[in-house]
């Protein structure tokens, strides 16, 4: 069995206190022949300053054990709430995999990088360690990647090999606190023009990481060397526009919130040489 996971979220409306987001979170996993998923979602919620850090820490008190170094964490900023609620839903639903799987594959999005404010050491541990005890291998692809070697990004380097290959990287070192739980890879599974940076988890022998690859490439399609369940997980748990004007319409029913469209100050003073706030 091959099962992946993915979150996302998005701003819906600002009111005069705070903002509104919806965060949703999909489960895919394909056995033989078929593609299943769960999606979970949307949730959404109004923060505020003054409700912000009740929201995060009664949601991460509910579904896992606070580590020493939280416990002397602030909450996250207004700014930073969206990220870091489906950063929760989605080590949440890592953690259900890697309890509920046994003998499969388990796709993450993203590395095995540990020790930010959103992926404790000791949380991702748990994740990873729960997987083994159940014979799952655990492999995280990253879409974008700052590690260079000699100024170049690994997923740059063009090899006189047909796919699909892995070229395993050595001495990597991240600043700390930052450490990476897996032994990272580049990986080009299949004929185009894309590589991916490839975690996996440095405690399996090398034998059994080259052989969960090879069962990758037998159980899942492979696209621009990307798996096919972790891109579905992807497109499940994305929201369309359609679906943040419904949100939008629901929650001016529920809560009787009037949305107004704000000014967009970019163009007001710069016309058409306004690029808007997201480019400022």
């Amino acid at each position: 069995m091959v099962a992946a996971v993915d979150t996302s979220t998005m701003k819906i409306a600002e009111t005069n206190t705070g903002i509104v987001i919806a965060v949703r979170g999909a489960n895919v996993w394909k056995q033989k022949e078929n593609y299943r998923y769960t999606r979970l979602g949307p949730f959404i919620f109004h923060i505020t300053e003054e409700n912000r850090k009740d929201i995060f820490n009664t949601l991460e008190k509910a579904y896992f054990t606070p580590t020493r170094d939280q416990n002397r964490q602030t909450a996250p900023t207004l700014q930073q709430m969206p990220t870091r609620l489906a950063g929760l839903l989605e080590r949440w639903l890592q953690a259900m995999l890697t309890k509920t799987m046994n003998g499969g594959l388990i796709l993450f999005d993203g590395s095995l990088t540990s020790g930010t404010t959103d992926t404790p050491i000791r949380r991702m541990k748990e994740i990873l360690d729960n997987g083994r005890d159940r014979k799952n291998t655990v492999l995280a692809f990253s879409k974008m990647t700052n590690l260079r070697v000699n100024g170049c990004l690994i997923t740059d380097f063009a090899l006189d090999h047909r796919p699909p290959y892995l070229l395993q990287t050595l001495g990597l070192r991240l600043k700390p606190p930052m450490v990476t739980l897996g032994d990272v890879y580049v990986a080009k599974l299949s004929k185009g023009n894309c590589a991916f940076r490839l975690d996996i988890d440095h405690q399996i022998p090398p034998e059994s990481r080259i052989e969960a690859v090879e069962k990758l490439l037998g159980n899942d399609l492979i696209s621009q060397s990307y798996p096919e369940t972790l891109r579905l997980a992807h497109i499940l748990c994305t929201f369309t526009a359609n679906e943040v004007l419904a949100m939008q319409h629901f929650i001016t029913r529920k809560c009787g919130l009037q949305i107004i469209n704000r000014p967009d100050i970019h163009r007001l003073l710069f016309g058409p040489f306004g690029k808007g706030e997201n480019y400022s």
